[in-house]
């Protein structure tokens, strides 16, 4: 990172040199998950002590919503998230965290049958859906073709190989 700082110019290089006399790269927090139940542990005592709960501990449940997190704040949004927790609960042990609402409802979806169609099932039910917004009309002003930018044709084409009857529209 300071390296590209020094090439750009906005990082003096005699500084840089000084600095990096004893390199310490720590890999980030979703690399060593191994690390995320002995941190749970310190910012619980922390924070339990600071803000004056009893919290001395934390419930399989969350520990494992915890290790399955992809962690991109590293070490301080780790940090915060408990915080924010002792805030919240009532009791000696962490029963639920407050993870960002967009991994909780990815957490808790199921995939999506869109998820796991072949682009040719995609395109088909893509062509299908144009075609019944047309009134199965192919080709003209309106018709499905315009709508999906290609010749009558081509689209003629297409719902042969993908094997579209009328019945489908």
């Amino acid at each position: 990172m300071l390296e590209k700082e020094v090439e750009e110019g906005r990082f003096r290089l005699d500084l840089y040199y000084r600095l990096y006399v004893f390199p310490i790269l720590i890999p980030p927090l979703r690399e060593r998950k191994e690390d995320i139940p002995v941190l749970a542990d310190h910012f619980i005592a922390y924070f339990s002590a600071k803000i004056g709960r009893k919290v001395n501990g934390i419930s399989n449940e969350v520990l494992d919503q915890l290790m399955s997190y992809n962690w991109p704040g590293n070490v301080r949004e780790l940090e915060h998230l408990i915080e924010r927790s002792i805030l919240l609960n009532s009791g000696p042990v962490l029963q639920q965290i407050f993870l960002p609402k967009l991994y909780s409802s990815a957490l808790n979806a199921k995939p999506s049958e869109e998820l796991l169609k072949s682009d040719e099932q995609n395109s088909r039910d893509h062509i299908v859906a144009v075609l019944r917004k047309c009134k199965g009309r192919v080709s003209g002003a309106g018709g499905a073709a315009e709508i999906l930018d290609m010749q009558p044709t081509t689209l003629h084409s297409k719902i042969k190989k993908l094997g579209i009857q009328k019945e489908d529209y």
